[in-house]
């Protein structure tokens, strides 16, 4: 248990009884939708620590922020075809139901986005409201080449200073706006301390489930997912730098959805760091603003 830090540690069973992890935050909140955190493909619940922490004290939200099967605290899967985001989906259901949790607003960063998508044909009714955060329904294919190419194997650095270096060196030219306080943030989220040095906190197979892909083809758009969230009031946060979702696809998202709201991330790449600027009270308002519109909606039914 870390209470003291402003959460708590939640472990679950998986449908097919894999051991996962989530972090939850202001659990003696109530009376608003709770916050799901979905993170990126090789990302952990770390990312949206200080995020949450903002979300459950400031806007007295319960916040969960989930890892997924591969990542963080949640155990590795001997089968790696099962790192994808249909059964992702299905252990985020899974974990929502462990915490009786039926309705509530979801944040979504790249992977975790895609997951939204999922979540919108499995189980509708459980999104309440949606933050993607650099993730559309189409997914540059350079873009996901930029992040296998960072994830291939690399030297594991002895030291915290190195692990802060070699992140500034990958990605400081698509996150110029990012001050010495959030690549450090950055590297505490991304890596663990281990005999061995500090490695990346996540599977290394995972890297195997991006082999095969071919930046020169156009991968599978979602715009049917996307259209089934119609319904569903959205926040659209693009870094300004992003490789991943373009200027074009969230014009695009914008024509499509009659709810939307959209921020660019100046400074930023793929994918914009949440805690930073005037990011948390723009997401804390959009939630308000959904949660009160859907409040009358409901009492003018009644």
């Amino acid at each position: 248990m870390a209470i003291e830090q402003g959460f708590s540690d939640f472990f679950y069973a998986a449908p097919d009884g894999l051991s996962l992890h989530a972090r939850i935050y202001g659990e003696a909140n109530s009376g608003h939708w709770p916050v799901v955190c979905l993170p990126g493909l090789t990302r952990n619940c770390r990312d949206f620590h200080e995020l949450a922490l903002f979300l459950s004290v400031q806007a007295k939200r319960k916040v969960v922020a989930f890892d997924y099967r591969g990542r963080g605290q949640s155990a590795y899967d001997a089968d790696i075809g099962h790192y994808n985001v249909g059964i992702e989906a299905g252990d985020i259901l899974a974990g929502l139901a462990a915490l009786s949790i039926e309705e509530a607003a979801f944040i979504g960063t790249s992977r975790g986005g895609l997951i939204i998508h999922v979540l919108a044909a499995m189980r509708p009714a459980v999104l309440k409201a949606i933050v993607l955060n650099d993730i559309g329904p189409v997914i540059e294919a350079q873009g996901l080449a930029h992040i296998r190419s960072y994830l291939d194997p690399t030297p594991r650095p002895r030291a915290y200073a190195e692990v802060v270096r070699g992140l500034r060196g990958t990605h400081g030219a698509d996150f110029p706006a990012l001050t010495d306080a959030d690549w450090e943030r950055m590297a505490s989220a991304l890596y663990r301390e281990t005999e061995e040095g500090f490695l990346p906190d996540f599977d290394p197979k995972l890297v195997e489930t991006l082999t095969g892909l071919d930046p020169s083809r156009p991968l599978p758009d979602l715009w049917p997912q996307f259209d089934a969230l119609a319904a569903v009031p959205m926040l659209v946060i693009r870094g300004a730098n992003s490789k991943l979702l373009s200027a074009e696809t969230l014009e695009q998202m914008q024509t499509r959805h009659t709810d939307i709201e959209t921020i660019t991330a100046d400074g930023q790449g793929h994918a914009p760091f949440l805690e930073t600027g005037s990011l948390p009270g723009s997401i804390a308002g959009f939630f308000d603003r959904a949660e009160r519109r859907d409040w009358r909606e409901v009492t003018l039914e009644n």
